[in-house]
């Protein structure tokens, strides 16, 4: 029995001292928070941003209806995917009036045209009758000055008594006719050119109106093209929502025109994203970018940024922020163009696709886990102070204010405590960010759990444990 009694005293006094060291250990391990940690190191670091879209040639028209009024489609001449060319009628629509109206005013024009000619001969014939005029008023004054002549004659023969009075009377009296046929030949070249100058301002009368008949056919011809749909540039036809026999109608003030169809140029086709407001400030002209279209899968195609737009998007309408009176308490988008370099030969306008454009690229620079980077204040970082000890009676607002601002930094493990360090960051990537200042490379920081890095105070005792262990997300 003595002896049974010394073995259960040891075990028991064993026990006893196991418990104290284990209970020793548990105390002094108060507090300590297991956390992850990963090195500062160096590395290239690609900076980007993400954003999705459709796909869009970088030229496409809609073409509409221009008639004057609704007028009914009679042919449709392409099928969507059909290849068209600059000028090519790709549809027509009844066109019986404007037609009429064109054929009737070629009449009129050939009316005109034939008042012209007449007018026209008339000049002719009246310049002829002033020319007629013109040489018998010359033939008139020849007549006067021979008339004149032997008159003169005359009348010295007659004042010598060497010419009978019978002969002298018949001279004046031709020499008096001379003068009145002077003045009816003055009269009738005066009518003459007077009957000119009418039939000349008849004929120019007779030509503007056949330029105003030829002004009228061509605005009656202008539209009558415009009952032929033509293609204004080389390209596919990507749209067709009518068909032959629908009735299309021309826009108004308020109200666009019938789309029969879209033509667009596949020469050079676009990833149209929509970048968010917080990124776009990265986004330049030149970058270069990564399309990825859901329809194919397994397919990277590469481009680059050619449009930025300056209009913010409303994310959830779609309209320009500036249109909404809203728009101050939703989310934003701004339109990102990107030009594919190599784009697959069945691509079609309208497929979705993720745009990623390279912002930034720095080879080997310090880099850190995002997760690592937190925010702490001034304030909470300084040590906490020992039981008992009052705070000052008279509060310095100016250290007060000081207390409340912000630092960005991450946690570093020395003397198994963590200590908070801030850093100045740089570009980030998918995984990782730049760091600027504050660390050096190989410093051991602690990157986990998120929990842990959202509420872990400065100067807590930690204790490394990079275990993987498969845990449900923390909410």
């Amino acid at each position: 029995m003595k002896a049974n009694s010394k073995i259960l005293l040891t075990i028991g006094l064993i026990a006893l001292v196991s418990g104290g060291v284990v209970a020793s250990i548990k105390y002094n391990q108060r507090g300590i928070v297991d956390v992850q940690t990963s090195r500062v190191s160096r590395q290239d670091l690609v900076a980007s941003v993400t954003a999705s879209g459709e796909i869009k040639p970088k030229n496409y028209i809609n073409l509409g209806a221009n008639t004057i009024g609704p007028a009914p489609i009679t042919e449709i001449l392409v099928k969507e995917g059909d290849h068209v060319r600059k000028g090519q009628v790709v549809a027509k629509m009844e066109s019986v009036q404007a037609n009429a109206d064109v054929v009737a005013q070629k009449a009129s024009i050939d009316t005109s045209l034939a008042d012209s000619a007449a007018a026209e001969a008339g000049l002719k014939s009246q310049a002829d009758g002033v020319t007629t005029a013109q040489a018998t008023l010359d033939k008139n004054k020849a007549e006067l000055a021979r008339t004149k002549s032997n008159f003169d004659r005359a009348t010295e023969l007659f004042d010598a008594k060497l010419l009978a009075k019978q002969d002298y009377d018949q001279k004046r009296a031709e020499y008096d006719t001379a003068v009145a046929a002077i003045g009816e030949a003055e009269a009738r070249l005066s009518q003459a050119r007077a009957q000119e100058s009418q039939a000349r301002q008849q004929l120019t009368s007779a030509q503007k109106h056949t330029a105003q008949q030829q002004a009228n056919l061509n605005r009656f011809a202008d539209i009558l093209e415009k009952y032929d749909v033509t293609a204004p540039i080389d390209g596919i036809v990507t749209n067709l929502p009518v068909r032959a026999g629908e009735t299309v109608v021309p826009g108004v003030q308020n109200s666009a025109a019938s789309t029969i169809m879209t033509i667009a140029d596949m020469s050079v086709i676009t990833a149209e994203v929509k970048v968010d407001e917080t990124d776009i400030v990265n986004v330049e002209v030149g970058q270069r970018a990564e399309v990825t279209i859901d329809a194919m899968p397994n397919h990277t195609f590469h481009g680059h940024v050619t449009e930025i737009g300056d209009t913010a998007i409303l994310r959830s309408s779609g309209v320009a922020a500036s249109q909404s009176n809203t728009s101050d308490q939703e989310a934003k988008d701004f339109k990102v163009v990107v030009a594919l370099d190599d784009p697959p030969e069945d691509i079609r306008p309208g497929l979705s696709c993720t745009g990623k454009i390279v912002t930034a690229t720095k080879p080997r620079v310090l880099t850190i886990p995002i997760q690592a980077l937190t925010v702490r204040k001034r304030g909470d970082l300084d040590p906490k102070k020992p039981d008992g000890v009052q705070a000052a009676s008279n509060v310095d607002p100016v250290a007060e204010k000081a207390k409340k601002e912000e630092l960005q930094g991450v946690f570093t493990i020395r003397n198994g405590k963590a200590e908070f360090i801030p850093v100045k960051t740089g570009i980030t990537g998918t995984t990782d960010i730049e760091v600027l200042s504050g660390l050096k490379d190989g410093d051991q920081i602690i990157t986990g759990t998120y929990k842990i890095i959202r509420t872990l105070r400065n100067f807590a005792k930690v204790k490394v444990n990079n275990t993987v262990v498969t845990q449900q997300s923390e909410s």
